[in-house]
């Protein structure tokens, strides 16, 4: 193989099957935090579970990083954003069924783009075998 064909296919690695795995990173990233700001809510509701019917107190944030104390007197249900700034109310067992589809749903999206940088990992390992 001549000089011009190995700077081609290393071109190619760099430019194109790198970067399309930085890209897939960054998606596996953003769905690894989606889920687990979904399971520290599911979490939150279990704990609510627990104690039915009690008041709880919090701390509300209430924009630029102000917070107030704010007094809940029923947890019998709850309100979720479901996306999209679109938010649902639910008891608190509905919450906790949507909260597992939910998971279910965004780790078997997660797993897809894992698969997919497993092969683009793969391909760049194969280029550069075969190179």
């Amino acid at each position: 193989m001549d000089e011009a064909s190995k700077q081609t296919i290393e071109s190619y690695i760099n430019d194109t099957l790198k970067d399309e795995i930085k890209r897939l990173d960054q998606y596996i990233q953003m769905y690894n935090e989606e889920i687990m700001e979904f399971v520290q809510l599911k979490n939150s509701i279990e704990a609510l579970q627990k104690n039915p019917g009690e008041g709880i107190k919090t701390k509300m944030n209430i924009g630029g990083r102000n917070f107030m104390t704010a007094e809940v007197s029923s947890t019998d249900k709850i309100i979720i954003d479901v996306g999209k700034s679109c938010f649902v109310e639910f008891t608190i067992e509905e919450a906790i069924k949507f909260l597992n589809f939910k998971i279910t749903v965004l780790t078997k999206e997660c797993q897809v783009v894992r698969d997919e940088s497993i092969k683009q990992r793969s391909n760049v390992k194969l280029t550069m075998v075969l190179s």
